[in-house]
């Protein structure tokens, strides 16, 4: 399938997807037009069976947001906000943290608003070192959506998490970093280079583990120890039935690399 708004590249053989938002000219700001195409795209990821997908801006910036040309502000017919992130964005961010493979977020350039924030719902964030995060809600009377204040204190702690969402002033990629709001810094040249190291990696391991150390973490938030303690049993022993664990035994005992098929 054809996309405009963003551009779809298999590594058949590392079986790893990147996806593009590709509006170079608008910060890669999201329309209508261009969630639709994302998650068609994500269709397509799933389909095609990758087991690591890289999530990047083209041009400048990483994605700015929601594209403001795209709302109407007439009056008393006005874009209905919750609408339209009922419809597109919470989905989105609902199905990026779903996703039954490791999903890498490439800032390249600015990452502001709900595009601050679906770079925090992947599962790694790689930044360039000239990179920054914005929450710039407050800026238009908005307060931070797209899980923003969800992975804001979760990360960074409250007071931080307020100062950044009150001031909607820029962090740098390593201050994000040093808070532990990403995973790494690099510098500019390296960050598509170190991304797809990463996600080749990543793909090489068992794929259906990875997606259960996904559910595990994420539902810890939310949870009692005990029901961790549930969780952790109930997925242990699906995992424990798959080919990547016998395969993992037996290369260990074997003292060679395992060969995982992401089944």
């Amino acid at each position: 399938m054809s996309y405009e708004a963003i551009r779809l590249e298999f590594d058949t053989a590392n079986r790893v997807a990147t996806l593009t938002l590709n509006r170079p000219d608008k910060l890669n700001s999201f329309t209508r037009a261009m969630h639709r195409e994302l998650g068609a795209a994500l269709d397509e990821v799933v389909a095609a069976d990758a087991r690591a997908l890289i999530l990047i801006g083209a041009g400048r910036g990483f994605c700015a947001g929601q594209d403001l040309a795209d709302l109407d502000f007439t009056p008393g017919a006005m874009t209905d906000l919750g609408a339209l992130i009922d419809e597109h964005f919470n989905p989105l961010i609902r199905r990026l943290q779903a996703l039954p493979l490791p999903v890498i977020a490439a800032v390249n350039g600015t990452a502001a608003g709900a595009g601050a924030n679906l770079a925090l719902a992947c599962d790694l964030v790689l930044a360039a070192r000239s990179a920054s995060f914005i929450q710039a809600f407050v800026k238009i009377g908005l307060v931070p959506d797209s899980g923003g204040t969800w992975f804001l204190p979760q990360r960074v702690g409250m007071a931080r998490a307020l100062g950044l969402a009150l001031t909607g002033d820029k962090l740098s990629a390593e201050k994000a970093e040093s808070w532990g709001l990403i995973w790494q810094v690099v510098d500019d040249a390296d960050l598509a280079a170190t991304a797809t190291k990463l996600a080749t990696q990543l793909a090489q391991q068992p794929t259906r583990a990875i997606a259960a150390i996904k559910q595990a973490m994420r539902a810890g938030a939310t949870q009692t120890l005990d029901q961790q303690l549930d969780l952790e049993r109930d997925l242990q022993r699906v995992l424990g039935a798959s080919h990547d664990y016998a395969e993992g035994v037996q290369a260990f005992i074997e003292k060679r690399a395992p060969r995982f098929e992401g089944r």
